[in-house]
């Protein structure tokens, strides 16, 4: 289980923070915005459903216990 909040808690920040220099080079306009601009817009709903994901899951531990 706590693998799994690692895991959680490690995919917004690598996603906002460690990707940028990589996604930066890329050039193309998606839906009107460049790729990095995309990219930053599209980690608010993959943060949003992590860290719903960890909420989730100390819910149920506080419920068992």
């Amino acid at each position: 289980m706590n693998a799994i909040k690692v895991v959680l808690t490690l995919i917004p920040f690598i996603w906002i923070i460690g990707m940028v220099p990589v996604v930066n080079r890329v050039r193309p306009i998606v839906l009107g915005l460049p790729f990095l601009a995309f990219w930053l817009v599209a980690g608010i709903p993959v943060t949003f459903f992590c860290i719903w994901g960890l909420y989730n899951i100390d819910s149920k531990r506080n419920r068992d216990s």
